[in-house]
Parts: structure tokens; C-alpha cells; sequence
């Protein structure tokens, strides 16, 4: 059986702090990569002096760039690996995930997309929960993001149907480019191991604007659907209201503003109380409770 080679790409900006654990969790994978292609933004800390000690397969480029979004593309227009994998500068990956992946693709050539499980860890490495993965459902992944971006790996021909990233997202670039994906027709396939630890901590971008992360991705899914579901417009009236007002120390002045922002929000997104929203999601999670207790009969 012929494994399919990986590229690896990674991009980075003033994360010297982490970097390094991310190269190694790449370069000590049993299937070794082809490539690994880091598009660093410019770094003024120790990034550079990182990355000038790596040698093949790493292969880096430091120079302004036009963001995160912007440096993946650049190295999915050169990629040369049959999969790619796509992992930020302070993630890692855990010991055997490309063969696992390599294995499950070799196995399954109708495959494009494979995703896996993964925990949040901290800045010391250590896993502090399970990231919320579940079983492949198009439908629910339009209300939940259950898939960690560095869990999931693509066969290169997907560019051909699905194109770059969407280069002016700041923090949904890799969700909008799972639904383009699904939309486009991709078969997805989850692997119900743990393939990578993706960083949380209070400066992450993720965690320190939470009302900006929820923004963008309701407007997001506005233009690429054309409505918002509910939850994603309750996610974002939470988040907005915190933001505001203290909810253990003001909780009256939290749930006014709460519900403000969720009424202003729903109407300006979806016109209307968007019930339908709810039912879509209630389903499709009936059907994770199906899927995931097949699972466990199944499991050995």
C-alpha cells in the first residue's frame, strides 16, 4: 500500500514562544512529511533564530504579509503534497497522527477531507479539555464548529473545486472553508483519534475578542447561506452582553443587555425569530446521539 505524502503548512507571526513545539510535533511524526512550509508575517522576537536552525523539510519565508488567511494561501498555492495538513504556529500535532491520517486516505480513495479528535492545551502543553468534535453531519456543522482546524488534513485536489482561503477572515477562516468544502461536495470521513492539541490561553486570539470571533463568523454565515441559526446569533449576543456588563456582579444589567443585543441581532441578520433554526439543530443532534452510540457499540 502506498501512503500519500503530506504537506505541512504553517503560518506565523511572533509566536517564538510556541514555534518550536510545532516544528518538532511535525519533523518527529513516524510518516515524515514532505514538506513543511512556514509563511512567517515579519516576526520581531525569536521566531526567526527558530527558524533558521530548521532544516529540511522545513522550508520558510518571513516577510509582511496580509494575515493568517493570507500566509496559508501562499503555501497551498505551492503545496506539492498529495494531503495537506494546515496547523498555526502555536498548535501541535500528537505522535502518529500522519500515519493514522496517510492510512485512513490510502484506504479510502474516494476521501477528501479527514478530521479527527483533539484537545485545548495550555501554554505548557498541557490538555485541559477535549476539543468538541463529532461525527460527520453537514447539517449541524452549519450550527457547531466541531471540527479543530490542525485535526483535519485535504487531498491537494480539493483546491481545484474549492479555491484559496477567504483572505479577509480574521478568526473563521478555517470554518468558512469547511462549509465551502461541504458545499462543494466533499467527502469527509472522521477518525475518531486524537490527532493534535490546539492552544488556548487569555492573549489567544480566539479567547481575547470573543464578541469580534462571534461577529464575523455570523456575518459570515449570512453571506455564504444567507441567514445566521440561532445559536450562532445567541452565541454572539452572550459574548457581546459579557463583554458589557459583569454577569456575576450585574446579572439584571447582563440579561437586559443580553436580550437587546439577541433581538437587535436576529432581526438585522434573519428578519424574523428564526425558529426553524432551533429544529434543524434539535435534529441534528439526534442524530450525533445515534451516531456516537453506533460508536460505542461498536468500539472494542
Amino acid at each position: 500500500m502506498t501512503m500519500p505524502s503530506i504537506s505541512v503548512i504553517t503560518p506565523s507571526f511572533n509566536q517564538g514562544v510556541f514555534i518550536g513545539r510545532t516544528l518538532a510535533s511535525v519533523a518527529q511524526q513516524s510518516h515524515p512529511p514532505l514538506e513543511h512550509l512556514v509563511f512567517d508575517g515579519g516576526s520581531t522576537d525569536a521566531t526567526l533564530a527558530i527558524l533558521r536552525q530548521s532544516g529540511p523539510p522545513v522550508r520558510w519565508l518571513s516577510r509582511p504579509d496580509g494575515g493568517q488567511a493570507d500566509a496559508v494561501n501562499q503555501g497551498l498555492r505551492i503545496a506539492q503534497g498529495d494531503l495537506i495538513g494546515w496547523i498555526n504556529s502555536d498548535d501541535v500535532y500528537y505522535p502518529e497522527a500522519f500515519a493514522r491520517v496517510a492510512r485512513l486516505f490510502a484506504d479510502n480513495p474516494e476521501l477528501d477531507v479527514v478530521y479527527g479528535d483533539a484537545d485545548h492545551i495550555d501554554r505548557n502543553d498541557e490538555s485541559f479539555e477535549a476539543y468538541p468534535t463529532a461525527c460527520w453531519d453537514r447539517d449541524l456543522l452549519l450550527h457547531v464548529c466541531f471540527i479543530c482546524q490542525p485535526a483535519l488534513f485535504f487531498r491537494r485536489r480539493v483546491l481545484e473545486r474549492v479555491g484559496l482561503l477567504q483572505a479577509d477572515l480574521r478568526y473563521c477562516m478555517d470554518y468558512n472553508y469547511w462549509l465551502r468544502l461541504a458545499a462543494a461536495g466533499c467527502r469527509f470521513a472522521y477518525l475518531p483519534e486524537k490527532l493534535a492539541g490546539s492552544r488556548l490561553y487569555p492573549t489567544n486570539k480566539t479567547l481575547a475578542d470573543r464578541p469580534a470571533v462571534h461577529h464575523e463568523i455570523a456575518a459570515m454565515l449570512k453571506v455564504t447561506t444567507g441567514s445566521v441559526p440561532l445559536r450562532w446569533v445567541v452565541a454572539y449576543a452572550n459574548n457581546a452582553a459579557a463583554s458589557r456588563w459583569d454577569r456575576q456582579r450585574q446579572p439584571c444589567r447582563f440579561r437586559g443587555c443580553f436580550v437587546r443585543i439577541l433581538v437587535r441581532s436576529q432581526w438585522q441578520w434573519n428578519h424574523g425569530p428564526g425558529l426553524g433554526s432551533w429544529l434543524h439543530l434539535v435534529r441534528a443532534r439526534r442524530r450525533q446521539r445515534r451516531l456516537s452510540a453506533v460508536l460505542a457499540t461498536a468500539s472494542p
